[in-house]
């Protein structure tokens, strides 16, 4: 662990995003933003029901917030409030691991997002097609996930505030049409158990549950990316962390609870594409057409759209903190004069990004949790680094506990991420083992930050991220 010299006052921030007064993300656009980078709504939960059946996914659904997010939440809103750094979570382990360590943590997140980004445009273009099969054809499906991609782009060069309202709107237009499942519900109970002719639930075991919902519970810190361009982030980031999983662990268990009430059986829910044909059911049919099933469609569009969009922003502020460390070339620190966006690294993302829409990546939910999972590990153990190393450091939040509950924080995280890890030896990734392939990218990533260190291409500046203390008197 390399030591830290810490002057006790550092340099104006030479981040231009910093320096400058630009609209920032407040509380509720920050909710809404931290929505969609982690769920998104309630699609994507269909397989825990299909699997467990409703007590068990309910069960799952329910406490995992409590064993998995809350621990989470608690650990960035005490870092976040220590240290509202451009980069976040980059920022965060590279104080408080060093150089080589922040390095590790911004190549397996921006890794990670090359097999995640890729499921959004495709998730897009896989309800469009149940509104129109026309871009079921030739390559209209790929036209339209670049569409996507690059809208949200366009949308993350206006600026910070844009993107944030944007997600609110749409939390609110794709959280509709489960509203109105739970309200017509209660109106249905025991109504459709013998509507459909459907096997007994079978398919994902509770393992297997556990590992879908810690995808769809997963990328919390993705919010601290932009501490920087959040109003007063040392009060807003505990409130908002809280908020966002009080609503996303809602948006699951109150539709699935809702459908229980019906008679539907569990095993309808039986992939992508299931809530469709529940709302159609729920819903019924007016002057000739399932509007509630159209409504849900609809929502799926705006659930992926609004995911990608939201993850442009939070991904695209790592190389712009990175070129600023000199841990990348200055040319991703451009930004815009006008809405200082940071345009090279949105643009740079974005076109690889799109340049894997062909590939067709399944959904591989054991290796997204594995990579994000050693991130997150790295994380905690910086939570409990800085308290040994830096007792003093301002911090407007703390994790509850003292230093035991620091280190119980990262416990259950832990337990859960080894049985992805577990798993994931059950999981192939081009024809490899898909542990193997975690373990590939994770030496690549080690290997990365040598080889740029030898060809100068990484310079590496000194460990001198900012605490409150530094930001109030800079």
């Amino acid at each position: 662990m390399s030591s830290l010299k810490l002057p006790a006052r550092l340099p104006p921030q030479a981040i231009p995003i910093a320096r400058k007064r630009i609209a920032k993300l407040t509380l509720w656009p920050l909710v809404a933003a931290t929505f969609f980078m982690v769920s998104g709504g309630t699609y994507g939960t269909e397989e825990i029901i299909h699997g467990a059946g409703y007590g068990g996914g309910i069960l799952i659904l329910l406490f995992l917030p409590v064993l998995w997010c809350l621990p989470t939440a608690f650990m960035i809103g005490e870092l976040s409030s220590a240290l509202p750094q451009e980069g976040g979570y980059y920022a965060w382990v590279r104080r408080g691991l060093g150089n080589f360590w922040g390095f590790q943590e911004a190549w397996l997140s921006l890794a990670a997002s090359i097999f995640d980004m890729a499921i959004y445009p495709t998730l897009f273009v896989f309800y469009l097609k149940q509104m129109s099969p026309w871009f079921g054809l030739g390559n209209h499906g790929i036209y339209a996930g670049l569409f996507v991609v690059a809208t949200c782009a366009v949308l993350n060069l206006a600026g910070i505030r844009v993107v944030g309202i944007t997600s609110l709107w749409l939390f609110f237009l794709l959280s509709a049409p489960f509203a109105l499942i739970v309200v017509l519900s209660p109106l249905k109970v025991g109504a459709l158990a013998d509507a459909h002719g459907v096997p007994a639930a079978s398919g994902l075991s509770l393992l297997g549950g556990v590992l879908v919902a810690m995808w769809n519970y997963m990328g919390w810190d993705n919010a601290s990316t932009i501490a920087g361009e959040v109003e007063r982030p040392q009060r807003t980031y505990p409130k908002a962390m809280i908020a966002a999983v009080i609503l996303v662990a809602l948006s699951y268990v109150l539709p699935f609870a809702g459908v229980y009430l019906t008679g539907v059986p569990s095993s309808m829910f039986g992939g992508d594409g299931s809530w469709a044909a529940v709302a159609g059911a729920i819903g019924g049919k007016f002057l000739g057409f399932a509007w509630l099933r159209f409504l849900v469609i609809l929502g799926g569009m705006m659930s992926a759209f609004g995911m990608f969009n939201a993850l442009v922003m939070s991904y695209s502020r790592l190389p712009l903190a990175m070129a600023h460390d000199e841990m990348l070339p200055r040319f991703f620190d451009k930004v815009s004069v006008r809405t200082q966006s940071p345009w090279v690294a949105i643009l740079f993302c974005a076109a690889c990004w799109a340049l894997c829409l062909g590939l067709g990546f399944k959904r591989l939910v054991t290796l997204d949790i594995v990579l994000y999972g050693i991130s997150l590990m790295l994380e905690f153990v910086t939570l409990v680094a800085l308290r040994i190393r830096e007792p003093e450091l301002k911090r407007r939040f703390r994790v509850p506990g003292g230093m035991f509950g620091a280190v119980l924080a990262g416990v259950f995280p832990l337990a859960l991420l080894s049985l992805a890890m577990v798993e994931s030896n059950h999981e192939t990734v081009l024809g490899m083992n898909g542990l193997l392939f975690g373990m590939l990218i994770i030496v690549a990533g080690v290997l990365m930050y040598f080889v740029t260190g030898k060809l100068k291409i990484r310079r590496s500046k000194p460990v001198l991220v900012k605490s409150v203390e530094e930001l109030e008197t800079a």
